[in-house]
């Protein structure tokens, strides 16, 4: 049964829901730029670095380079839990590698990395992408630059792409990480939308739910932007609770002041 406030905007779906294909993820110009930088980067076998504050659209930017890269010639793996200590992290990317899990550190780390040479073998070059990598054990850091360094730095058989906060950049250059810092030549920084870009963001999501991109008077908009601080998961959160808030009222457009209910509420 399709809600009520769905019915009333004429929406075939929520609008600022989460769940949304990657071929219609709204990518602008500005994050269209980062994400060919990072496809560049796996391209030519580097290793990147994506930091953000949380909400700006990191996860967003990694399933856009997901969908760019051919399925032919690379194998991503995505990791998310980073709080895992050496051994256990290891035995996550076997996992994710469809491997066996082996009961010591060396004996995961072996399995990787014989499977990552066998693809190289096969013309096929794997991407790692490591998600909340701030939080990543400082022993897995440590071991990270072995998996980046392939028979003495000739080849390069593997990509990091490592995604997290801000401060992931900090302690990436602290003395103790440089062998791996110095390995990362893609240094990439995502930050909040413009108002522009939360307009258009705004408007591009209620036409894909069947609804008007002019739902959202202009002001408002103006509003949301400044609400959620340029944050699109905070957009995502304020914009539906002004839609809501809009039909039980009865209205056919969001005003500046169901804005600023919607972001005290939120």
């Amino acid at each position: 049964m399709t809600a009520r406030w769905l019915s009333h905007f004429g929406l075939t779906h929520p609008p600022f829901s989460k769940e949304i294909d990657t071929p219609e993820l709204w990518v602008p110009a500005s994050r269209q730029a980062v994400v060919d930088d990072l496809v560049d980067a796996c391209e030519q076998r580097g290793h990147a670095l994506l930091t953000g504050e949380p909400g700006v659209g990191k996860t967003c930017v990694l399933r856009t380079l997901r969908q760019r890269l051919p399925d032919a010639g690379f194998r991503l793996t995505y990791c998310h839990n980073a709080t895992l200590g050496r051994r256990d992290f290891y035995r996550q990317l076997c996992l994710a590698l469809g491997l066996s899990s082996k009961a010591t550190a060396a004996a995961v780390f072996y399995e990787v990395s014989s499977h990552v040479e066998q693809l190289g073998q096969q013309r096929v070059h794997p991407i790692l992408l490591l998600d909340e990598a701030h939080l990543l054990h400082q022993d897995v850091l440590d071991h990270l630059h072995i998996l980046a360094n392939y028979q003495w730095d000739s080849r390069a058989l593997l990509s990091l792409v490592l995604v997290g906060l801000p401060e992931m950049h900090d302690r990436l250059r602290l003395h103790r990480n440089r062998s791996l810092w110095s390995r990362i030549h893609t240094r990439l920084h995502l930050g909040e939308a413009d108002p522009g870009d939360t307009a258009e963001y705004v408007g591009y999501r209620l036409e894909r739910a069947g609804g008007r991109q002019d739902t959202f008077h202009s002001d408002a908009l103006a509003m949301l932007h400044e609400a959620a601080s340029g944050r699109l998961r905070d957009v995502d959160r304020i914009a539906a609770e002004a839609l809501k808030r809009a039909a039980r009222r009865k209205l056919k457009k969001v005003d500046r002041q169901l804005i600023e209910e919607a972001a005290n509420a939120a």
